[in-house]
Order: structure tokens, then sequence, then C-alpha cells
């Protein structure tokens, strides 16, 4: 469909949303105008652009949404997700003087149960630091080194799985970047002598965002050990972190990282994956009294309600202060009624 191509060329070379995300609002797209055309893909196909307008009435996107909850059984928020999507398509046609009003906007949408973000404990995370320490004190420059034969190399190799999954789980704590972030870091994004990172976000929005001591140290020492991996010159455009074949990193190869170093630890509960050690950063700042403006520059959010939901506070902290301001949680409940 000539329309939705338009569309989803403009979001991505324009907007600059990422592949990933362009290719999520395609899917829902199709999905949409399949059912709209009873299913049957080659009328979608080769619909005119009158007859693809016409779908997108409220009468069929609220048929839609019912077929997505009750025939689909689908989550509500995996329907907001969808009619987003849609309802993005339809202000861009409405820019395009193809529509009048946006339909999706008369829809209501269906009840969402508010979802604290998941993150892991500060002792956890010290505890998993002080175990993998041993992975950022250099000994990979003299084991590689002495690689002599195939055997050897193999063990390498693991060896540097450990070597990234450290790197890569130490880089997201520490300052909270998102995967895709991660993954597009190049050596120069890295001023380690002012101890910054330059990180491009989403829709190309560069940020700064300070680097503590310890970090720039592991950064320094990863560096040196990746000038031994690869045979070809490094230049400062050169991907940050790599593989043990000397490419840059790709979405799975972070999410397995993240779960191989601290998918078998029962101190990591839930959820294993980058974007919770993202919220573990921010729950972390806002505890220690970080305000909500530093960690929503920090993070890269476009809004401060995007922050907002950070403010949720653990069991710890409603703990500490149910013991310290409820009248019968004083002195051990002898005071008050």
């Amino acid at each position: 469909m000539l329309l939705i191509d338009q569309y989803i060329d403009y979001i991505f070379s324009v907007k600059r949303y990422s592949p990933k995300t362009a290719q999520s609002y395609l899917r829902d797209l199709e999905e949409f105008f399949l059912f709209a055309f009873g299913g049957d893909k080659d009328a979608m196909e080769q619909a005119s652009q009158q007859e693809t307008l016409s779908c997108l009435s409220v009468n069929m996107i609220r048929s839609w949404e019912v077929h997505l909850l009750d025939a689909l059984s689908q989550s509500s928020r995996t329907v907001w997700q969808k009619l987003s999507a849609l309802s993005g398509f339809c202000r861009y046609l409405i820019g395009r003087d193809l529509m009048e009003s946006n339909p999706v906007a008369s829809i209501k949408k269906p009840k969402q149960s508010k979802r604290l973000p998941e993150f892991y404990r500060q002792d956890a995370m010290s505890e998993y630091f002080a175990q993998s320490e041993r992975y950022t004190d250099g000994t990979m420059l003299e084991l590689y080194a002495d690689a002599g034969t195939t055997g050897r190399k193999e063990s390498i190799s693991e060896l540097w799985k450990k070597i990234n999954g450290r790197m890569i789980i130490s880089i997201l704590y520490h300052t909270g970047i998102r995967r895709s972030e991660l993954i597009s870091l190049k050596i120069n994004s890295v001023d380690l002598s002012r101890q910054k990172m330059r990180v491009i976000g989403k829709g190309d929005k560069a940020r700064e965002i300070p680097l503590v001591d310890r970090l720039c140290k592991e950064i320094s020492v990863y560096l040196r050990q990746v000038e031994l991996m690869v045979s070809s010159e490094r230049r400062p455009d050169s991907p940050l972190l790599v593989t043990f074949s000397g490419k840059e990193l790709y979405p799975v190869y972070v999410d397995r990282a993240v779960k191989q170093e601290i998918g078998d630890s029962a101190q990591f509960p839930g959820r294993h994956s980058p974007h919770v050690l993202r919220h573990t950063l921010a729950t972390a700042l806002l505890e220690n009294g970080t305000d909500l403006y530093s960690i929503k520059e920090l993070l890269g959010h476009s809004s401060l309600a995007a922050t907002q939901v950070y403010t949720h506070s653990s069991i710890a902290q409603l703990k500490q202060v149910y013991q310290s301001a409820h009248p019968r949680a004083k002195n051990g409940g002898k005071n008050g009624d």
C-alpha cells in the first residue's frame, strides 16, 4: 500500500525512528488494514488511495479494537500501542491534507493497569560487580598474547564473552543508556580525559553523560584489549564495543550477554534485559535524592512525564518511612492509638 510505505519512509528518514520501531508500526498498520479488508490480502495490497482512506472510520477502528481485545485476547497495553501507531498514521495523512480529523481520537481506549518499572536491588548490583571484577584487570592482554593453539583461542573466545558481558553491564548500569545507544557507541563517543560520553538517542538527539572514575578505567583497559583482538586498524569512529571477531555488537548479542551475566543468579529476579538496568539506575538516582529533571536529561527522555514513572518507591523505602513516621511503629508500638 503506497500510503503506508510513504508513511514508514517518513518516520524512518524524517522523524528518525529506529528500524525496529518503523517495522513495528508497519506490522500494526498492515494488521489493521488486513482486518478492514476482511482478511483479503490481495484486496488490501491493490486498494486505491480512496479505498484505503475509507477504512479509517471510527466504526472500523472501534471494531478492530474489539477484535483485538475479545477475539485475539490481546492486552490493553498492546492495543494501546497499535492504536497509537494508527493514530500517528492518521496525523500524517492530516498533514498531507488527505484527512480532516483523526478518527482514533474518538476511540475510547481500554483501561491499562499501571505497571511499575522493574529494577534490581543495589546490593545485588554491588555483589555482581564485586564477583566480576577480575574481568576488568587487563589479564586478557597476557592470555591473548600467549594463545598459540586453536584450543587456547577457543578458551579466549569464552573469556572475551565474559569481559564483554561485564563491560556491557557496567556501561548500561552506570549511564542508563538504551540498548540501541550502546550499540551505536564509537571510540570517539567517549572522552576519558573529561570523563564524559556523547550519546545519540532517539530522533538523533545528542546528549552528554558524565562517567565515574571506575567506569573510565574499565573502558580504558577494554580498549587496550580490543587492540589485541582485531587485526585491522581501529579508527576514532570504530565501534567502541565489539564481538570476538571485531565486529559491531547487535541487539541479540547484547540481550544474550545481559542474560548470561545475571540470569542465573537468584539476586536478579524478573526480566533480564538492558532496559531493566536503565530502570535500575533511574531508581537508584531518585532514591539518593536526584531531581527528576536531571534524571530526565540523563536518560534522554523527551518529556518529564516519561521520567515520572520512576517516582515509585521500593519496599525498603516504604518500610523505612513507615517505621519512622507511623505512630504505631514507633517504640515498638507502645505509643499512638
